[in-house]
């Protein structure tokens, strides 16, 4: 007696039309081991060092009590984050990585039909949550310096702008908005709508320009700041990070919230990583020292290069990008392509930095400029 596959019962269920035009994330991929070899993933701008001693202790305390629910509020660390950066407490609104709290922000802010104005290529988030609340992208190229086009960007504002984006330092190019430019571009914003500015990358700003974001937002009440503990402070796999807005706005993003979005174990890591940023500040130096050695040995090997105030460099082969994506998988390097505008490869250990050059140092510039 021969067994009958059952058949799917076809579904009438409706989904949103807005998930027709939502693109897919395209999460970092894990390392390939290869024979002999230790990979390494530098496709995801992870912080390469294990979480402080310090912080597992809490982790590992706090971890006996998963049985009970977070603190909605959030409160210890929304009060430690108002101390560190002398700003009230009322105006701090966190969420589940920054990423999160921009959902936060996407939902209060915009209807079907709204428009979000921001960079590309910039944070591949940023389409997606647009997408995902209905209204629509605008997307403003960036320079050919890999910079962000802030006169182009106040040019598309229009009536239906709700929320602009600035991605400083740029993911995935690098660079940081200069100070200057930034004031000017703020000027030309109406007042009503809200400019969102992401430092992601802050911790790692060296150039002497950047803006202060926390001043810009003390003097302009429709600047918002977006911050996480991802990067620098090394807590990517727990999901905290947070906002810095003016009341009414920081009020609308705790209500937008998911109830209990940050749980227990972040924001005890979170605080504790504040108490200790002197002993990861010394990681982030080390990192950057490393990210200068790199952008200084690819100037070497004729490579021109976004100057990146980031964890990572960008490479913009443009059609060759799958060539660099190979030729980095067999030297044991997980790196992260952007279609055919180029490769994002964090800056990790001493080594993957060595075998990256090493890539480099014989792949064919493509579009670029070669010395000489």
């Amino acid at each position: 007696m021969s067994e009958s596959t059952p058949s799917t019962p076809s579904t009438r269920v409706r989904l949103r039309d807005a998930l027709d035009a939502v693109p897919a994330y395209v999460a970092g991929r894990p390392a390939v081991a290869q024979a002999g070899t230790t990979a390494y993933k530098v496709s995801s701008n992870e912080n390469p060092y294990p979480p402080l001693p310090s912080v597992l202790d809490v982790v590992r305390e706090q971890a006996g009590q998963i049985n009970r629910y977070p603190d909605m509020g959030v409160t210890v660390l929304t009060e430690a984050l108002a101390e560190r950066l002398d700003v009230p407490a009322a105006r701090i609104a966190t969420g589940p990585g920054s990423v999160g709290v921009l959902g936060q922000i996407i939902t209060a802010f915009c209807d079907p039909g709204d428009e979000v104005v921001f960079a590309w290529r910039s944070f591949e988030a940023y389409p997606i949550l647009v997408a995902l609340s209905g209204a629509t992208a605008v997307k403003v190229p960036l320079t050919s310096e890999a910079r962000h086009d802030l006169d182009a960007m106040a040019d598309a504002v229009t009536e239906r702008t709700k929320v602009v984006l600035v991605c400083t330092p740029n993911n995935p190019t690098g660079p940081s908005v200069r100070r200057d430019e930034l004031e000017a571009f703020l000027d030309r914003v109406p007042q009503d709508v809200l400019v969102v500015l992401d430092e992601a990358y802050l911790e790692f700003v060296t150039s002497q320009d950047a803006p202060d974001a926390l001043a810009i937002h003390r003097a302009r009440p429709n600047v918002a700041v977006l911050r996480t503990f991802s990067k620098a402070y090394g807590l990517a796999g727990l999901r905290v990070g947070y906002a810095v807005a003016h009341e009414p706005v920081a009020e609308a993003l705790r209500k937008a919230a998911i109830p209990f979005g940050v749980n227990s174990l972040a924001q005890v890591a979170a605080v504790a990583s504040l108490e200790a940023f002197d002993e990861l500040d010394v990681r982030v130096k080390e990192l950057v020292a490393e990210r200068a050695r790199v952008l200084a040995a690819l100037a070497e090997q004729g490579w021109d290069v976004p100057d990146t105030d980031a964890n990572f460099v960008w490479l913009p082969v443009g059609e060759r990008t799958p060539d660099l994506v190979a030729a980095c998988e067999a030297a044991g390097l997980t790196v992260r392509p952007y279609g055919t505008d180029g490769v994002r490869v964090t800056i990790a250990e001493p080594e993957a930095n060595d075998r990256l050059l090493a890539v480099t140092a014989a792949f064919p510039h493509g579009r670029l400029h070669p010395k000489g």
